[in-house]
């Protein structure tokens, strides 16, 4: 076999934006396909196995992640039209919404509140460092706005971001059964727990199970990065 092809196809998109583009639908291809194999369990999220994949590949050829992510901003870009079309399947559940208005406000709340400072405290019981703390504080809130969030109230934005990772893989791996174990069977309500505590990994787990808890996690998901976007600044402060 002629290895030519292989190798200017390499040189190609070692020095294109495409590269990024390509690994990145390559490596969570990947990671769907072991996740539909494993019987679609929760340890074999296919982002976390992209992530590690991606990881791993840049690691082994030395690229830097600046040269990869000109080719993965076009999927990051993509993030946010995603995140706003979330909204679609709620309007099916509008009325029910208007019904569970002010135990979802309340709910919002306390759940906000317990993920920001519950983490923060037990980070500093432990004698993290101030930036650290500050980096806990958005790690149940969707990854770009908890960047953001982290470098204005002094945390670490990359530190942030692996945070969010592995909250929201923790927490889609353990809402099925631990609502199991607290008898919660109304999808609603589970959606929106899942989307407030695990942010878009969890609302991804949530349309697997009904469309109206993906829905309600959507919701939870989306209110949570605005209420901690414009509320956690001002009280750290």
């Amino acid at each position: 076999m002629n290895p030519a092809p292989l190798t200017e196809t390499w040189v190609y998109l070692s020095t294109s934006p495409l590269l990024g583009l390509t690994l990145t639908l390559l490596a969570y291809q990947l990671g769907f396909w072991i996740f539909r194999r494993s019987g679609q369990q929760a340890w074999a999220n296919p982002v976390l196995i992209a992530i590690f994949i991606i990881a791993l590949f840049l690691w082994a050829t030395k690229i830097p992640y600046i040269r990869y992510f000109e080719g993965a901003q076009f999927v990051h870009f993509l993030l946010g039209p995603a995140t706003v079309a979330l909204a679609v399947p709620l309007f099916a559940y509008w009325k029910r919404l208007k019904r569970m208005a002010l135990p979802l406000v309340i709910a919002l709340l306390a759940g906000s509140a317990t993920a920001a400072f519950s983490a923060m405290i037990v980070a500093r019981w432990l004698g993290a460092t101030p930036e650290t703390v500050y980096s806990l504080a958005p790690k149940s809130v969707t990854t770009p706005i908890a960047m953001g969030v982290a470098e204005q109230i002094g945390g670490i934005p990359s530190l942030t971001a692996v945070l969010v990772i592995v909250t929201g893989i923790l927490g889609a791996s353990a809402f099925p059964g631990l609502f199991r174990l607290l008898r919660i069977h109304d999808h609603a309500a589970q959606g929106f727990a899942a989307g407030l505590a695990a942010h878009g990994l969890g609302t991804a787990r949530a349309f697997m199970f009904s469309e109206e808890m993906g829905a309600f996690s959507a919701l939870a998901m989306g209110l949570n990065g605005m209420l901690t976007a414009v509320i956690l600044p001002l009280l750290l402060r």
